[in-house]
């Protein structure tokens, strides 16, 4: 993250990218069948998905962090955007591309039977980023993708929230804040209370189902928690000037964030699954961002250069990883294979290492270049932005 002397770097945060991150993988060794989900790291594991919930939190705290103050024409911010997550998102279409359009024309698949019967409009919506509006086509192709499709949609609003949100004052941004997280999950309750797809067991086995597909996955579903990440950067932005605003709080805040997230994972099977997916942890992840964004000394660990650039690397990790878990772990018949410590060990370093390649070959150069010179200077300084 480049900024100028006036907003300083926050690189813990794009650390904390990567642990996230790594948190999606890790649910989906659990989703795959690779591990069970007993014990407490399994269970950390089970509630992996919240990851991208947490994603949405930072990107909109970023953003905000990154341009309040600084009149960017709006074509500017979203060229940026579009050089930041297409040129990774379009390289995992061609990578994944050849299995998904096999197992959708070829193989009688329940998960892929929708797919199969609306192939063209998947194929017009998934490169458009459209997906998660159509609730049925949210995890077509690359099916991790469905948050880009909800990113690109915060992206076409933040231009004209920014200076609105900064407008408010500390205390209506607590309001708007609470406002958020009550509107989303009241969203998740509704549907747990109503449970208009008639289902008897409502989990992430469940994957074909409409209106738990778009409280999941649907833009306007997500944006509260983008929305609640843009006043979390509202208020650091005005926390900063303010007097005594200095890295007190920072403790309080992540411990607090942690507390809340540690208590939800170990009573995780006693609430209900579209309530924990969508946005219930967004208040913790908040106060987490806040806090290391404080930028105590004790969080120094996170400024460490090699898990800075794991960071800068976990969004090709986020759309990678999950197409190298099948090949890797199951024959082409799908009988398991390569069980035990040793071998995850070795996903990850692989994992890892594709990530770090395609972030350095692909990501960095395409965005150079897809990002050409912008209109105006401010915006050369602008970082990446943390995404699912």
């Amino acid at each position: 993250m480049n900024l100028d002397a006036s907003r300083p770097r926050l690189p813990a945060l794009t650390s904390l990218r990567f642990f996230a991150a790594l948190h999606v993988v890790c649910f989906h060794f659990l989703a795959f069948k690779i591990v069970s989900s007993e014990g407490w790291l399994g269970q950390i594991s089970s509630i992996g998905y919240v990851g991208v919930s947490f994603f949405f939190v930072l990107s909109g705290f970023i953003l905000v962090y990154t341009y309040a103050g600084r009149d960017v024409p709006a074509r500017d911010f979203w060229r940026a955007r579009f050089a930041r997550i297409y040129p990774a998102f379009a390289f995992s279409l061609l990578l994944t591309g050849p299995f998904f359009f096999f197992a959708t024309l070829m193989l009688n698949v329940p998960f892929f039977a929708w797919f199969s019967t609306h192939l063209k409009l998947v194929v017009l919506l998934v490169p458009l980023l459209l997906q998660a509006w159509v609730p049925l086509a949210a995890l077509a192709w690359n099916s991790v993708a469905w948050s880009l499709s909800d990113e690109a949609f915060f992206y076409l609003l933040f231009p004209f929230l920014k200076k609105r949100f900064l407008k408010i004052s500390l205390p209506g941004l607590a309001g708007l804040a609470l406002a958020c997280w009550a509107v989303s999950v009241a969203m998740s309750w509704t549907y747990v209370l109503r449970n208009p797809d008639h289902l008897q067991a409502i989990d992430a086995d469940v994957l074909n189902a409409f209106w738990l597909n778009a409280v999941k996955f649907h833009p306007f579903a997500r944006l509260p928690e983008f929305l609640l990440g843009m006043v979390c950067g509202a208020m650091f932005v005005k926390f900063r000037r303010r007097p005594g605003g200095d890295g007190k709080l920072a403790l309080p805040l992540v411990l607090a964030g942690l507390a809340m997230a540690v208590t939800v994972a170990h009573y995780s099977a006693r609430i209900p699954y579209t309530v924990l997916h969508t946005s219930l942890l967004a208040p913790a992840f908040a106060a987490i961002i806040f806090g290391f964004a404080l930028q105590p000394r004790w969080g120094a660990l996170l400024n460490w250069k090699p898990l800075v650039f794991l960071g800068d690397a976990s969004y090709s990790l986020y759309l990678l990883h999950a197409f190298f878990l099948g090949p890797f772990f199951f024959t082409q018949t799908g009988i398991p294979r390569h069980r035990g410590v040793g071998w995850y060990f070795l996903y990850f370093v692989l994992a890892l290492g594709i990530s770090g390649l395609v972030y350095r070959f692909i990501e960095e150069p395409a965005r150079r270049k897809l990002r050409g010179s912008p209109s105006r200077p401010a915006l050369a300084g602008s970082p990446a932005v943390a995404l699912s």
